[in-house]
């Protein structure tokens, strides 16, 4: 279970959840299928090998948040009742009305949704109790914030901040690029988006292109800032870091060239996999934390 995503939260210095209690309440919210009038429904799905809510190995949580959703296009409910209504302006001898049309779609709506198509998403989390991170596989902040909802909603609390540097992503970003070099660490990749701060949204791209060309140091000047750079972290891990401090596309490089990173089966493969994503991204995160003048601490206020 390698993340390719993170989205990151900081637990509370106080949070400490026992991991029979924590998997307790997830098992009293299990995903439940969407019943006839249900357009969405969500809830913790199995993880891991042992099909259980909460995969745990130290001090480190892996959990699964499902969502089923129907698919009911609104061109669908539309078309369905354009032609409703045509048949009952027939009927009546004239056009349909706003009030008689609201009343159309809604019970259009109704009739579709029992017979609607369910689809399922996926998004994993994992708790780092340690280092008390929360980092969520996706780039969504709304899938993000979907979690950390529903952990709350199944907690009672469940106070969490999203991670801020107090140096700006982009600004750092530039001077990486203007100098060639990144603090610790970490190497500069061969991929970047600049976009213009004049407002008028103009975007360069550069894909599997060396970054330390007089062309984007003079992009640089004329006031384009870095909104995504690619980085490589100790020969290890690639990634591309983004103006929100979200990591993208993360990619962990020659780690099973090591026959200790190669599991006998897939139990053991899975087991292997998570501690090494653990450990490794849990020192990953700290040092780009600390490329970026370290983390800025929010007063973290509990809610319920």
């Amino acid at each position: 279970m390698l993340f390719k995503n993170l989205i990151l939260y900081r637990l509370p210095e106080n949070w400490s959840v026992p991991a029979a209690e924590l998997e307790e309440a997830l098992n009293r919210r299990p995903l439940q299928p969407c019943s006839g009038f249900d357009m969405q429904t969500r809830g913790f799905v199995a993880c891991g090998h042992e099909e259980r809510l909460l995969y745990t190995q130290g001090r480190h949580h892996l959990l699964a948040l499902g969502v089923d959703r129907k698919l009911l296009p609104a061109s669908v409910i539309n078309q369905q009742a354009k032609a409703r209504a045509a048949e009952l302006a027939a009927q009546q001898g004239y056009p349909v009305g706003r009030r008689q049309m609201r009343e159309l779609k809604a019970r259009v709506t109704d009739e579709l949704r029992a017979r609607a198509l369910t689809s399922r998403r996926t998004t994993h989390a994992w708790l780092n109790l340690e280092q008390r991170w929360l980092a969520v596989n996706t780039t969504s902040a709304a899938r993000a914030e979907e979690v950390v909802e529903t952990l709350r909603e199944t907690l009672g609390s469940f106070a969490v901040q999203p991670v801020a540097s107090l140096d700006s992503p982009a600004a750092a970003m530039a001077t990486w690029l203007t100098q060639g070099r990144v603090p610790g660490r970490f190497s500069i990749d061969q991929d970047l988006e600049l976009q213009a701060v004049d407002g008028g949204g103009a975007t360069i791209r550069y894909v599997n292109h060396p970054l330390d060309s007089a062309e984007i140091r003079s992009h640089l000047g004329t006031g384009k800032t870095p909104t995504r750079l690619g980085l490589v972290w100790n020969e290890r891990i690639a990634f591309m870091l983004q103006q929100n401090l979200y990591f993208k596309r993360v990619r962990f490089l020659d780690v099973y060239k090591d026959d200790n990173a190669q599991g006998e089966n897939p139990q053991e493969q899975f087991d292997i996999d998570f501690a090494l994503m653990t450990g490794e991204l849990s020192q990953l995160l700290e040092e780009v934390l600390t490329a970026l003048g370290g983390e800025e601490r929010a007063p973290v206020r509990q809610a319920a």
